[in-house]
């Protein structure tokens, strides 16, 4: 019996309502020795005041040592292994927008690049191209034709959008050609077994075509593919917990993600003020609220502390909004680290601020790592986050006679 039978077994219902406020990547590391990560350098006032009141922890993503991509990061918040479950990210942004992924599917999680004429990568993200220049780069990808297999090609945001090959007897196991690094040629696709070979060879045809759709483009004449993968069965939020759970969040993938575990995905918010807007007026609607905000990862994966500081001081203003609704529970902590002296997602623990009037107040009195990593809630993986919650939350019955 692992954590989520033990959980489904035990959980019971009541009117309380828990709030998992995701700040996306908002572990950090100082950028000259002694000095503050991002999270000390901004100015938090509101998370310094929960924090006085609650509780703090450090949690480990997945295990020690391993960097989670943003999937497994999440899954991992939502209580599920991600060593067990593992979901690609090409489902989660085609989930994310809306699309229905079916059996016969291979979804991919493509990226707009910049080419130079020698066809190695200028810029990742083509300049991280406004989503209004984009969709209709995406939508010109349509006219792509690749005898056999039916392609949707879907505009995601900025430089994103997703591919789905639809064909019998496709795999997915096949390798990211987004190379990582600049002044390289995008990788080629490889399958790993007979099935992911086919879903590689139509890959390879679909960029050959794309790029020559594009090759008069300025900034997107390029892209490479990530992520490809099959739909995978996962167990919900309402199955496991008993919890009517809702998702507010801006960037599709995320959307994807709480979808696949059941939340229902709530309106259209652009900010993280129409978030929390819409978190008000959806209130009396749902037991659980995933609300995520994704630009304290952006500014660390560009490398940008002081803006990261910026993006975690925006955060901090909102959260007085969301305690005058008086959750029961309220979560602050991230899917992963991002320091921006990385400019990547790390390994490192991230901080975690849990507020409820069941804790058991620490001496921590301001929320970062180095307090985090001295408070009440220790050091704990990232699957136990769910379970705390309920039981703070009173909806954990006792376990054993």
């Amino acid at each position: 019996m692992d954590i989520l039978d033990v959980v489904s077994e035990l959980k019971t219902k009541n009117d309380s309502k828990i709030v998992m406020l995701i700040a996306d990547g908002i572990g950090g590391l100082p950028i000259e020795p002694g000095g503050p990560t991002e999270l000390e350098a901004a100015k938090t006032p509101n998370l310094d005041r929960l924090a006085k009141l609650g509780v703090l922890g450090s949690m480990i993503p997945i295990k020690p040592g391993i960097t989670p991509g943003s999937g497994p990061g999440h899954l991992g918040l939502f209580g599920l292994d991600p060593l067990k479950y593992v979901i690609g990210r090409g489902v989660l942004e085609a989930t994310g927008i809306g699309f229905q992924v079916g059996p016969d599917d291979v979804a991919i999680r493509c990226n707009f690049v910049t080419l130079n004429a020698d066809g190695t990568i200028k810029d990742r993200r083509a300049g991280r191209i406004p989503t209004a220049e984009s969709a209709p780069l995406a939508v010109k990808l349509r006219q792509i034709k690749i005898p056999g297999v039916e392609i949707f090609v879907e505009p995601v945001q900025e430089h994103r959008f997703a591919v789905v090959f639809r064909a019998a007897g496709l795999g997915a196991r096949v390798n990211d050609t987004d190379p990582q690094k600049t002044g390289v040629k995008p990788l080629d696709p490889v399958g790993e077994d007979p099935a992911s070979q086919r879903t590689a060879d139509i890959a390879r045809q679909f960029v050959a075509q794309a790029e020559k759709l594009l090759a008069a483009e300025p900034k997107a004449n390029g892209l490479t593919m990530r992520g490809f993968s099959k739909k995978p069965a996962l167990p919900t939020y309402q199955e496991t917990y008993g919890l009517k759970a809702a998702a507010i969040a801006v960037y599709p993938m995320y959307k994807g993600l709480a979808s696949l575990v059941g939340m229902e995905i709530v309106g259209q918010p652009k900010t993280l003020e129409d978030e929390v807007a819409l978190l008000a007026r959806v209130w009396n609607d749902y037991d659980f609220f995933f609300v995520h905000f994704k630009y304290t990862d952006s500014r660390g994966e560009d490398g940008n502390f002081g803006e990261k500081v910026k993006m975690i001081e925006q955060l901090d203003a909102i959260v007085p909004r969301i305690e005058a609704l008086r959750p029961t529970v309220l979560v602050v902590t991230g899917d992963h680290s991002t320091p921006a002296a990385m400019a990547s997602h790390s390994w490192h623990p991230v901080p975690v601020l849990l507020s409820a009037r069941t804790v058991r107040p620490d001496a921590c009195q301001t929320f970062g790592e180095t307090e985090a990593l001295r408070g009440g809630l220790g050091q704990f993986e990232a699957v136990y986050l769910m379970p705390l919650l309920l039981a703070h939350a009173g909806r954990l019955a006792k376990f054993g006679a």
